[in-house]
């Protein structure tokens, strides 16, 4: 199986040296490159055309959610992951608008990041459970309205999309239904096919009819 490829962006040396250890010693993962600022990344991602990008928000200078705005235009097959301390719902929305098709904390664990990256990878939209709930109940506060897309489901993909609207993620909704993450992968999938979404932010505004 080919490795997945991973490059960072992280202006604080012991953090991007910390989050390198960890992509170089997992199986599965390949280290493509790593850039210290905003400017680095655009010079080097285009060059070195890692899968996946690890990229921290507040950056100095060019901030991550102007580089993902900028990258993702030109090199759609790019998937960022905003890997941050912030939490706040602008920074969250901002950096989806701009591009980004993950968003985890710094605080998760070596475990699940590799397991984040490995889903983002996969067609997923991995999200710290903070993080999916925060967006689970702005949608909340917003007036539900009737979808007809939502006719198109199956009763299956119907109960995925309500759990995936309620912030829980793959393995979580497949312990729930007694069904593979794999399984509840190729659900996720369709629903995403018949709503015409690209991930769980547009699924989920589908839900409540945003």
């Amino acid at each position: 199986m080919k490795n997945i490829p991973v490059a960072i962006v992280e202006d604080n040396s012991d953090i991007r040296q910390a989050l390198a250890n960890i992509i170089e010693h997992a199986d599965g993962y390949e280290l493509v490159c790593t850039c210290n600022n905003g400017e680095d990344a655009l010079i080097k991602l285009p060059i070195f055309q890692p899968h996946i990008i690890l990229m921290d928000i507040n950056l100095g200078g060019i901030n991550g959610i102007e580089v993902v705005r900028e990258l993702k235009a030109s090199y759609p097959d790019m998937l960022f992951m905003m890997d941050t301390v912030y939490e706040e719902d602008d920074k969250i929305f901002d950096a989806l608008n701009a591009g980004a098709s993950g968003y985890i904390l710094k605080k998760s664990t070596p475990a699940k990041l590799l397991e984040a990256i490995k889903e983002l990878n996969e067609g997923g939209a991995p999200m710290s459970s903070q993080i999916a709930r925060k967006i689970v109940s702005t949608f909340q506060s917003k007036p539900v309205v009737a979808n007809n897309s939502l006719d198109n489901l199956s009763k299956r993909e119907l109960e995925i999309l309500e759990m995936l609207a309620t912030g829980l993620v793959y393995k979580e909704i497949s312990a729930k239904l007694f069904i593979s993450s794999e399984t509840v992968r190729k659900h996720v999938y369709n629903v995403y096919h018949k709503l015409h979404v690209n991930n769980r932010v547009e699924a989920v505004n589908k839900f409540y009819g945003r």
